[in-house]
Formats: structure tokens, sequence, C-alpha cells
């Protein structure tokens, strides 16, 4: 037994590793192994359609332990052993300082004398519940996402999806499963890679996957209850499959898990506060406010004409980084340049007077960071680029590149693909002093890349390691540069990149209105000050939607966008009052945890709340999105200070029993709260 924090590894001569949370009567079991190692040789020693009990996996035995602890976390390695197939799992379990999370990843190693092809190895795997009475009393919380709608979080009764089949009568586990998967290379564009189980007394587990390649989370049932099975690309869902020489090795992905006994929120505390310990030095950035010109106002189609006056108006309001969207790099004259993009270099003749330089040191001398925006994973099949780069250096499947929607895809373990985005960013940072990029990811090219993986699930995994790799490489050379990472919105929002990055954009979104469910779901699979929560104000928006679209930032990263030098004074007030409570706001954003005072919004709810606690304050984001007064009522709540809008229509207040009941005035608003609690 080797105890790692609030969690314990348990073995014994007849058995192999299996995690445990001793406090816990809800998860983990002895019975169920860690680890399960499918091969194209040897699949499940009893057939299924779970993720347990490989044929390998049953055959583990464990050769040696040891647990190193530190200032910072501790971690268990444990090296297990197939003496039949000669194959090794080396397994870490970290548990960091003082958070109830344990991080899991294996290496396994071929010792034998003969190549293995893997088909599949699992993360984690963990038993949920002593009993199979005890999945009746369980929900299944999962987060469904597409372009414009992420984050749609909802739960599910076990029941519903792993039905009571009397197995004791038949005195077998079950042969079924639940389960959710993802497809091609957006690892949040179908489904979130994060989750949670919570019984009816609030014992909770969540995860975290992270990878931004294939991914899958299986729940099946024993006698005993059920199995939690979280991993990485698998042959029969990713077409991945990856052949060991002997001697060779290969890492899982890398899985969190956080337990709490305070339910769903509890859980996501935990696993908020392994996301910063996992981002490491990262979490020392700052944290500036950025206006972007994309969303609702330029579109990809900048020029110094349009962009000079947005400069001045949004250093006036106080924005702090001037991010350059798309087109920069396109001659007007193509219109539609989406074929085009790979080159990085300026469009001369889309900045007149000076080049991209006068519109760059515009925004130094406004005193703010000048950013642009890249797609680097990409060229377009009209870019000069695509003919001077060879086939291997993009995806490749059936001996033909792989082309979506007029783009190739780069394949960045390629030293050609690396070199040539090197030089782009490069040339960037060192000519116009960019501070700032957004990088962003369009296109999905189905399950991968062929060339030089054994299946097109390997190579797509294999290029997004390197492609994290060449992340933290290009902040090494320069690392002032801030990293946000885009991906049509957040269509590859996960914390193999988020580790890395400074910012996700929540979504693409660009009805005001339908913004809140997403920014207040957010914070259950990114950190609040990763939140990068779009507000753009429009001239034709009266001051209590301007003041909904400014709460919707202020939720979590305030991101600006839209025409600021047609508004009107009102509202650019507005924006420069959100601007000054933001800034007096993020010092406590990073010690922050979300809550939802009101659940999980769903997608067309009326009223959507989101809360984010520190050490001595909780704030209370609030939206009404009824045309007419409504009542709310805030759970525990006994007083609310309005810190935005400071002034606007009036919402009344009172004290209840119950907690704090809010009434709101005519039409949509939206405010921020202090609370405060009996």
């Amino acid at each position: 037994m080797a105890a790692v924090g609030p969690f314990e590894l348990r073995w014994s001569d007849d058995t192999p590793l299996a995690l445990v949370a001793p406090s816990s009567a809800f998860v983990g079991r002895e019975s169920i192994g860690l680890v399960e190692v499918f091969t194209a040789a040897q699949q499940r020693a009893r057939t299924s359609q779970a993720y347990r009990r490989s044929e390998v996996g049953e055959r583990l035995r464990v050769q040696s332990s040891q647990v190193v602890t530190d200032a910072i976390a501790s971690s268990a390695i444990v090296l297990q052993l197939d003496a039949e197939s000669g194959l090794e799992v080396r397994t870490t379990v970290t548990v960091p300082s003082d958070v109830s999370v344990v991080r899991i990843e294996h290496e396994i190693r071929n010792a034998g004398p003969t190549p293995v092809v893997l088909t599949a190895l699992t993360s984690a795997v963990i038993g949920v519940g002593a009993t199979a009475e005890d999945l009746d009393h369980v929900v299944w919380g999962t987060a469904a996402s597409e372009w414009l709608a992420e984050n749609r979080w909802r739960e599910v009764r076990m029941r519903e999806v792993l039905p009571a089949i009397s197995l004791g009568l038949h005195g077998q586990d079950g042969r079924g499963h639940a389960a959710l998967t993802s497809h091609g290379a957006w690892s949040s564009g179908e489904h979130v890679p994060c989750g949670y189980l919570v019984r009816a007394d609030g014992e909770a587990l969540a995860w975290q996957i992270e990878t931004s390649a294939g991914w899958h989370v299986d729940m099946s049932q024993t006698l005993d209850g059920g199995v939690l099975s979280l991993l990485g690309p698998a042959d029969l869902e990713h077409h991945f499959a990856h052949e060991l020489l002997p001697g060779e090795t290969f890492t899982s992905v890398a899985v969190a898990m956080a337990v709490s006994a305070d339910a769903v929120d509890g859980a996501m505390a935990q696993l908020t506060r392994y996301r910063r310990w996992l981002r490491g030095a990262a979490q020392r950035q700052e944290l500036p406010v950025v206006y972007n010109d994309f969303m609702n106002t330029l579109m990809g189609q900048p020029t110094t004409e349009k962009l000079l006056p947005l400069i001045r108006r949004a250093a006036d309001a106080g924005a702090e980084v001037f991010c350059i969207d798309a087109g920069w790099f396109a001659d007007p004259t193509i219109g539609d340049w989406w074929s085009t993009v790979g080159e990085w270099r300026e469009a001369p003749s889309r900045f007149s007077n000076g080049g991209l330089k006068r519109v760059i040191d515009e925004i130094h001398d406004s005193g703010m960071i000048p950013g642009l925006w890249l797609e680097p994973e990409v060229i377009g099949i009209d870019s000069p680029v695509a003919a001077s780069l060879p086939d291997a250096a993009f995806f490749v499947r059936h001996g033909t590149r792989v082309q979506e929607d007029r783009r190739f895809h780069l394949d960045f373990r390629h030293p050609a693909a690396r070199a040539h985005i090197d030089q782009a960013v490069d040339h960037l940072v060192e000519e116009f002093g960019i501070r700032y990029l957004k990088l962003d990811y369009n296109i999905n090219p189905g399950v991968g890349t062929e060339h030089n993986a054994t299946g097109a699930g390997d190579g797509l995994l294999a290029h997004t390691r390197a492609f994290r790799d060449w992340l933290q490489k290009v902040q090494v050379r320069h690392p002032r540069l801030l990293i946000e990472n885009c991906s049509s919105g957040a269509m590859r929002a996960d914390y193999s990149l988020l580790a890395v990055t400074h910012l996700q954009s929540t979504s693409d979104q660009q009805d005001y209105l339908l913004y809140p469910p997403i920014a207040a779901s957010a914070p259950a699979s990114i950190l609040p000050e990763q939140c990068g929560n779009w507000a753009y104000p429009a001239r034709e928006m009266t001051d209590e939607q301007t003041v909904f679209s400014l709460v919707t930032g202020l939720s979590g990263r305030l991101y600006l966008s839209g025409f600021f030098d047609d508004l009107r004074p009102d509202q650019r007030a507005r924006i420069s009052e959100a601007i000054a409570l933001h800034k007096e706001l993020r010092a406590d954003l990073t010690g922050t945890v979300p809550f939802w005072p009101l659940g999980f919004p769903e997608w067309d709810a009326e009223v959507v709340g989101l809360g984010l606690r520190s050490s001595d304050a909780e704030l209370v984001f609030v939206w009404d999105r009824n045309e007419k007064p409504t009542s709310i009522s805030l759970p525990g709540v006994v007083q609310a200070d309005v810190l935005f809008p400071t002034e606007g229509e009036p919402w009344n207040f009172r004290p209840t029993d119950e907690g704090l009941s809010v009434t709101t005035p005519e039409g949509v608003g939206a405010r921020v709260l202090r609370v405060h609690r009996g």
C-alpha cells in the first residue's frame, strides 16, 4: 500500500494496482485495477463493451513502489509487470498539496522480445460505489458543446443509462456500458472533457482528461457497483494504434480526479485549485484587459483607417492589450482570404501610409500591448507555402494530404512545419514588438494522420503533443509573449493546452443574449482567470443591454470588442466603469473558486447565475433574460451590494427564510453583486 494525500494505492501478490479514497464510501474499490492495457493480440479477458478487465491488465503485478514528497505535491511511482507479454507499466500518481485531486499518468514499456501493438491504454479506472444498489442514487454530469453553444451541462440519473438488470441473479458483471467520446481534433467540440458523478448524500467525484486528441469516458457496472474508465484515444473510437518495438515506451494521456463531500460545487472547487497548480509559473502572469477588433466589429477585415479610431477609444477606456484579429495578412482585393493563409506576413495594401508597423506603433504609443491573430496549424490550399513544404509536414491519410475546408493541416512533429511557424512568430515579435498572440484553430481534420504512426489517432496524439511542446518553447524564446488559446471559440479547450497558454476564448457567440449560459458554465472546465468572456457593446443597445453584455465579460476575464468609436458617451462611460471594476477585482480572481447558486443553467434559462468565492468575498453574477419583471432567490444570502453598474434601473432585494429574494425590473438586465451570508 502507498498513501498519497487523501488517496491510497493498494495491491497484493494476486491483484494489480488499485486506487481508493479511504475517507469515501463512494470512490474506489480494491477489486478494480487502475490501469487496463489493450493490444491487437490480447483485448479483454471477459467480453464486454467497457474498457475494463483487459487480459494484460488483469495479469499486471506490482514490482516496486516509492513515494516522493516535496513542498508542492506528493507522488507515488509504482512499477507493474505482465510477465506473459513482457509489458511494464510505470504509474505516477500525484496529489498537489492541500488539494483533494489526484493526477494519474502511465508509461508503458515493451520489455519483451517481440513488437506489441497497443490499441488502448486507460488513464484511470476506478470503482464507484460498494454495491450495485449504490448506482440507484448516482447522477452523471456531462457538458455538451458545439460552436456557439459551449458548456451545456446536464445531469442524468445513472440508472437511465445503466439500468438495473439483476446482475446478482446472473452471477456475473454487466457487459454493457454508457460512454462519451470525442471525435477528431476538437477535444471539446462535442463534449467538454470533464464530468462528475454525485451521490444523493453529496459525495462527488469529478474529472478532467488532459489531451487535445481523442478521449473517451466509460461507465459500466459490476456485481459490486459501478466502474468509471477514463482514457485517451482508442482503436474503436479514434483509429488509434501504437506499435511498441522491444525497449520502446508510450505515455498515456494524463487525467485528474477530484473527490469531495460537498457535492458538485465542492468537487469543482478542488479541480479549480488543481488547475492552478498544474499551470505552475504561468499562474504568475499579469491579467491585462484585452480589446480585440473581431467580434461584431471588423470581422476579419482590418485596415489602417478602421483600426486607428478603435485603438484610441480602447486606450481611453482602459484596455491594456489591443489585438488585431484575422485578415491583417490578406490583400483586401482577395475578399475571401480563407484558402490563402499560411505565410503570416503583412499585406501592405491593407495598411496605408506606413503599413502594419504604423498601426502597431499607434498601439504602443497609446500605452497598450500589441497583439495579432494567427492560425499556426493550417496552410491554405492556395497559399504559396502549400507548395514549398513537403507532404510529410502535413497530415496524410491513405497517401494523400488531408484537406478540410480548403486548408491543409500541418504536422508539428516535422521540423519543416515548426521551422516555418517559428520564423513567422520570431519575425512578428522582433520586427513589430508583438507580445500577444491569439492562436485560432478553425478546422477539424478528422481522426489524424497516418504518417509516422501506426494508426491515424496515434498520429493526431503525437501532433498535439508536439504542438504543446512548440507552445512551451516559443514562450521560452519570448518570455513576455502571452498566448490565447482560441479554437473556433472553445472547440479545443482542454488542460493539455490551457496549462501552457494564457487565456481561452469561451465562445464565438455574437448574440449577447445567448452568451450568459456559456460564460456562467465555463468555470466548471476552465479557470475563471482564463475564461475570456466577450463583451461587445453596440450603439443600438440600451443602457441596460450594454450593462448586460459587460456583466458577461466581468464574469471571467473581461474580453472587449465593438465599435467603441461609434458608441454614445454614456456607453463609453459604462465600459470605463466596467474596466475599472475588473482591474480592482482581478487581483483576487486567481484565488476564486466557482459555484452555481442557481445550478448549472439550461441553454434557454430566463435567469442565469454564477458565483466566484474568494477567501474574503463572494461575487454573484446574475443575468435576467426575461422581458418581464422576474423574482429570483439566492439561497443562503442575506444581503447584496450592487458593484456594477453603480447606477441603473433598480433591482429590489428582500431577505427571506430561504435566502435573498431579488426582483428585477422590466426588460433584460444583469448585475454584479457582492453577497453576504448569515
